[in-house]
């Protein structure tokens, strides 16, 4: 399932947490839960929210670790999500009339 496309356009990603994640994700390679969190500076609920969209668009996958006997969540872009994140930047740069990079 991927968001309304409309030249590289993605609804999904959009949305600006969503968007932010995905510019995360895709710099970082992976990240864990908490440091998304803290870069977007929103509530774990809201960050579950967003991810969880984007992991049902099929564009986040999550792994889990136990680290110093506590449960963390990493996020990472899946190829599809990388591929869709980038176009929906050139989709952007597009509408703004700005040359992709």
């Amino acid at each position: 399932m991927t968001g309304d496309l409309v030249g590289g356009f993605d609804a999904t990603i959009h949305a600006p947490n969503r968007l932010r994640i995905c510019a995360l994700l895709d710099t970082a390679g992976e990240a864990e839960f908490g440091v998304v969190q803290e870069q977007l500076a929103v509530s774990a609920s809201v960050l579950s929210k967003h991810v969880t969209v984007l992991m049902e668009a099929g564009y986040v996958e999550q792994r889990k670790a136990v680290r110093e006997t506590r449960q963390r969540v990493w996020l990472c872009l899946t190829r599809e999500g990388r591929s869709a994140y980038r176009a929906h930047v050139a989709a952007l740069r597009a509408i703004v009339g700005e040359q992709p990079r």
